[in-house]
C-alpha cells in the first residue's frame, strides 16, 4: 500500500481529488481513500493499494499545485533515524559559496556549486576545485562567515529537536565542512556530524582538503551504518537537495527533497518548500509536542 500525505487547503478539495484520480487512472493506479487528518486541519492523507511513488508524487504536485508532501509504503510513523544534508537543507546557504565571498571569488565558486548540485560535474573534482580557489584566505573568515551569513532554514531546529524528543537519532552528513557543520549541528540538536575538513596552515586556508572526502557514497554509507546500529525495523528519513544526496534519498524509508534540484526531486517521495514544521504536520506530530 502507498500512503501519501500533503498539505492541502479544504477549499476546492473535491475538484483537486478529481484531477488526482484522473491522472492516476492513466497509470493504472487507484485512489482507495482520502481524508483530512484530525491532528491538523490542513493535512490530507491518501491511500492507494499499490503503485509507483514517483508517478503518485507528480500527480499530487499537479493536482495540488506542488504542495509539501510525504509518501511512504505501508506506514507513516515517526522515524527512528533522520539523516540530513546541511547546505540548502538544514541551513539556507551553501557555506563554500558564502566563504568564497570573503576571498572575492563567490561568482566562480557558486557557478561550480550549482552545476555540481545538479549532477553536471563530478562532486569530488568540483569540491577540490572550489576549495583550491580559497587558498590563502584567513582562517578567521570562517568565523565571520558563520556568524554573519549562515542561518538555519525555517523550523529546522524545532524539527530536529522534536524528532529527538520522540526518540529519533539525528545525523548531519554533508559534503560541506566541519568548521560550519559542527556548530550548526550543536545549534539544531544533531547527534553526529559527518563532513569534510578544510586544510589550514599558519592561520590561512591551504586550498586543500584534510582527510577523506565526504561525498554521495559517504552519505549512503552513513545511513546504512546508522540503520544497522538501530536494527532491521528502524524507520529512516533522509533529506537533501542535490545530486550527491540522491543515493541516501533512494535508500531511506521516507525521503524529503528540500527546495531541491530536479535530480533530487526525482529521487524523493517527499517534498518540502519552506518551513520544516510542515514536515512535523505530515508526520502526524501535534503542535503540542513540538520542542521549541
Amino acid at each position: 500500500m502507498l500512503i501519501a500525505r500533503a498539505i492541502a487547503d479544504g477549499a476546492g478539495l473535491e475538484s483537486r481529488l478529481d484531477r488526482l484520480e484522473a491522472a492516476l487512472r492513466k497509470s493504472d493506479m487507484a485512489l482507495a481513500s482520502a481524508q483530512m487528518l484530525d491532528h491538523c486541519g490542513h493535512v490530507l492523507e491518501m491511500a492507494l493499494p499499490d503503485g509507483d511513488i514517483q508517478v503518485l508524487a507528480q500527480a499530487i504536485d499537479d493536482a495540488f499545485d506542488t504542495p509539501d508532501r510525504l509518501i511512504a509504503r505501508d506506514i507513516v510513523g515517526i522515524p527512528h533515524l533522520f539523516v540530513s544534508d546541511m547546505d540548502s537543507t538544514m541551513i539556507g546557504q551553501e557555506c563554500i559559496d558564502e566563504l568564497a565571498d570573503f576571498a572575492d571569488v563567490k561568482p566562480q565558486v557558486a557557478a561550480i556549486t550549482e552545476r555540481a548540485m545538479r549532477g553536471e560535474l563530478d562532486f569530488e573534482a568540483a569540491l577540490r576545485e572550489r576549495v583550491g580557489l580559497l587558498e590563502g584566505l584567513e582562517e578567521t573568515a570562517i568565523t565571520r562567515c558563520l556568524s554573519e551569513r549562515i542561518e538555519p532554514t525555517e523550523g529546522a531546529g524545532i524539527f530536529v529537536r522534536t524528532l529527538k524528543a520522540k526518540g529519533a537519532r539525528c545525523v548531519l552528513v554533508t559534503g560541506g565542512f566541519h568548521h560550519f557543520a559542527d556548530p550548526v549541528a550543536r545549534q539544531l540538536g544533531f547527534d553526529r556530524v559527518v563532513g569534510n575538513r578544510l586544510g589550514t596552515s599558519g592561520g590561512k586556508l591551504t586550498g586543500l582538503l584534510a582527510g577523506p572526502i565526504s561525498h554521495a557514497q559517504t552519505k549512503l554509507d552513513t545511513l546504512h551504518e546508522e540503520r544497522a546500529a538501530l536494527g532491521d525495523n528502524a524507520l529512516v528519513m533522509a533529506a537533501g537537495d542535490g545530486a550527491n544526496d540522491v543515493p541516501m534519498l533512494e535508500a531511506a524509508d521516507y525521503s524529503v527533497a528540500y527546495r531541491a534540484k530536479p535530480v533530487a526531486q526525482a529521487a524523493a517521495g517527499g517534498a518540502l518548500h519552506g518551513d520544516w514544521r510542515r514536515m512535523l504536520d505530515l508526520l502526524g506530530i501535534p503542535e503540542s509536542d513540538w520542542v521549541a
